[in-house]
C-alpha cells in the first residue's frame, strides 16, 4: 500500500532512514557530571541538548548523557 501523496512517502521515508552514524569513540565511564569537558560535545553554543539524531549515540547513551548534562547545570558546572 502506497502513501496517498507524495509528501506523505518522503515523510514515511524520513521517518524510517538509518541513523548516519555510530558514536563509539565515548566510553561510557567518562560520562559523568564531573567531567564538563565531554558533556559540551554534546550541546550547543547556547547550551541546549543535541539530539541523538545528530551525535549518532545509542538512545541508554543519551539518557545518560541528558542525566549527567542536567546535574552538571544544578551545580553551575555547565552554562
Amino acid at each position: 500500500m502506497e502513501p496517498k501523496n507524495e509528501q506523505r512517502a518522503y515523510n514515511l521515508r524520513r521517518a524510517n532512514r538509518k541513523m548516519p552514524r555510530r558514536r563509539l569513540d565515548i566510553p561510557v565511564e567518562k560520562i559523568c557530571y564531573k567531567n564538563p569537558d565531554v558533556l559540551t560535545l554534546f550541546t550547543t553554543d547556547t547550551g541546549k541538548i543535541l539530539p541523538r539524531r545528530v551525535t549518532g549515540v545509542s538512545a541508554k547513551m543519551h539518557r545518560k548523557i541528558t542525566r549527567e548534562i542536567k546535574r552538571a547545570r544544578a551545580i553551575n558546572l555547565l552554562k
